[in-house]
């Protein structure tokens, strides 16, 4: 470093100002840290970070019911559940094309499992309801052929329904596809509606263009080459049903004209889709199902809280369930007792294990502490199996109790599929993560304190609590936080010895993401548990303050 023979800047040695240089290295310094932690940074992102968004998200997201019914949900909202007996027709023949696009899709089943989380039975109508689509439409599309035979020919259809000027129309369509499917529908399909026939025929336009893109882009077929399907049909009928296509249609020239002029003048079905439905299951006069769709019809909902602390989401606002459905709270108090327990038991049992520990030669305190961390080296599946084994009626320690004559042979204890066998099992699994934060911080503790203690003419007990425990209580509180967290997430074990009274919420969890496949439930349900235990942090922080937990040092 040099300087200036004047009043300038200091210099570095390769001639930049000082303070230029030093602002360089000491954005390098960070560049360098940054580098260094940018992996587990990224690790933080990926698993812990972006799976916690994921779940708040899937909590409230609702919109499988919009995407796969886009037609009737607008149509219910003019539905007033407290004046109305049913819905209008215009609501079923938008239920009616919604539901054919979805099976064709392979989607209704999906919305009818959503809707069945909250009404029981709505999968099975909807499963079936979306089979038998095509038969309504087979009604139309029988006397539709009858009155001009070219109707059965898909090179007549294409003929009359192609052009110009549909541009936006086939844009709609493709969104409709792509929130349905989440697949992309953006390739060329070889077809543009034309916009004589939209503005003459617009329900037959729409359903014909549904066909037209999902035959290209899903089929892989060629539009001009198929007949199209029974909806198409069943949408002509009902433009034909309009007072005003027929002079619409007596004045166009297009394709196809004097098979529509003659169509429009023929008898075709009077069948009511509302009627159509109701044929196919008594179950769409019941109220309960359209008033279901109504109340979880918004793309966000409430409903997986709700129903996370046994409440509903009904069309008068919210009502507790009834008193024989209501499982979680129950679920979430039985979490907490239960861990704080288990919390309790092993600092009754760590704590004098790890004081041992402790005090003892180093040699032994070793030989000891490979017994503790032995656990850990032995699958936790195996070790909770080893306790099913234990604690059931004809197990070892009923044996050995039976044997002593502690316990009548007719009156064994029952240790399994309880809070007991829960309790007994965790603590033991658990027990490590105690003794090894209370074993690093009695390990700081001078013994010279009690010898000072005692040589002031305190009692070993008063030495203990007055000089040794309070030292100790650092330890207590990261173990304890260390134990109660671990606990109330605990899945394996509760499921295996805990039966029906000794299982936790994380059980529950378990049950919706792997067999209801009720997720958003199941996300829902977690994050309560993870603003649970935040909380509980919170107020131990205030109380305890997070400052005086340590593991040693």
């Amino acid at each position: 470093m040099s300087d200036t023979t004047g009043s300038g800047p200091m210099l570095a040695a390769d001639g930049r100002p000082l303070k230029e240089s030093l602002g360089r290295a000491l954005r390098r310094q960070k560049l360098r840290a940054l580098a260094l932690i940018a992996p587990l940074l990224f690790f933080v992102l990926l698993t812990f970070v972006i799976p916690i968004v994921s779940m708040l998200i899937r909590s409230v997201d609702n919109e499988i019911v919009e995407n796969t019914l886009p037609g009737a949900v607008p149509a219910l909202a003019a539905w007033d559940s407290t004046t109305q007996d049913l819905p209008s027709e215009d609501v079923y023949q938008n239920m009616f094309f919604d539901l054919f696009n979805a099976s064709e899709a392979r989607r209704h089943t999906r919305l009818g499992s959503r809707l069945n989380y909250e009404t029981t039975g709505l999968a099975s109508l909807f499963r079936t309801s979306g089979r038998n689509m095509d038969s309504i439409g087979e009604v139309f599309q029988d006397a539709i052929e009858d009155v001009d035979p070219r109707f059965e020919e898909g090179a007549f259809w294409f003929e009359m329904m192609n052009g110009t000027g549909g541009d936006a129309m086939l844009e709609m369509r493709r969104a409709r596809w792509e929130n349905l499917t989440e697949q992309d529908m953006s390739a060329d399909i070889g077809f543009m509606p034309s916009q004589a026939i939209i503005e003459i025929l617009p329900t037959t336009a729409a359903a014909y263009t549904d066909w037209a893109i999902w035959t290209v882009i899903d089929e892989e077929d060629v539009v001009s080459e198929e007949d199209p399907w029974e909806a198409v049909y069943a949408a002509l009928a009902i433009d034909l049903r309009d007072p005003a296509t027929g002079p619409a249609l007596a004045a166009y020239q297009g394709p196809g004209a004097d098979a529509l002029q003659t169509l429009a003048a023929a008898d075709l079905p009077d069948l009511t889709f509302a009627q159509a439905f109701l044929d196919l299951d008594e179950d769409w006069a019941d109220k309960e199902v359209w008033e279901t769709i109504v109340v979880y019809s918004p793309n966000y909902t409430t409903g997986y809280f709700l129903n996370a602390v046994d409440a509903q989401l009904t069309p008068e606002g919210v009502s507790m369930r009834p008193d024989n459905q209501q499982l979680y709270i129950q679920l979430f108090i039985r979490t907490l007792q239960m861990s704080l327990i288990i919390t309790g038991s092993c600092i009754l049992l760590g704590y004098p294990i790890a004081w041992l520990l402790a005090n003892l030669p180093v040699r032994t305190a070793n030989v000891l502490m490979i017994l503790v961390l032995l656990p850990f080296w032995t699958s936790l599946l195996v070790r909770t199996s080893a306790w099913k084994v234990l604690l059931q009626q004809q197990g070892v320690i009923n044996e050995i109790l039976v044997w002593l004559g502690f316990v009548d042979d007719a009156n064994r204890l029952i240790l399994m599929n309880n809070s007991t066998g829960t309790i007994i099992a965790m603590t033991h699994i658990l027990l490590p993560f105690m003794i090894l934060p209370l074993y690093s911080v009695m390990k700081t503790i001078p013994p010279s304190y009690l010898r000072a203690a005692k040589s002031l003419g305190a009692t070993n007990w008063t030495a203990f609590w007055r000089v040794y425990f309070p030292q100790s209580v650092p330890g207590i509180g990261a173990g304890s936080i260390l134990v109660f967290i671990l606990a109330i997430g605990y899945y394996i074990t509760p499921e295996i010895v805990g039966g029906t009274d000794g299982v936790f919420i994380s059980n529950r969890i378990a049950y919706h993401i792997s067999s209801s496949l009720n997720w958003g439930l199941a996300a829902a349900l977690g994050t309560i548990l993870l603003v649970l235990v935040m909380a509980l942090y919170w107020c131990y922080d205030r109380i305890v303050g997070i400052d005086n937990v340590k593991l040693g040092g």
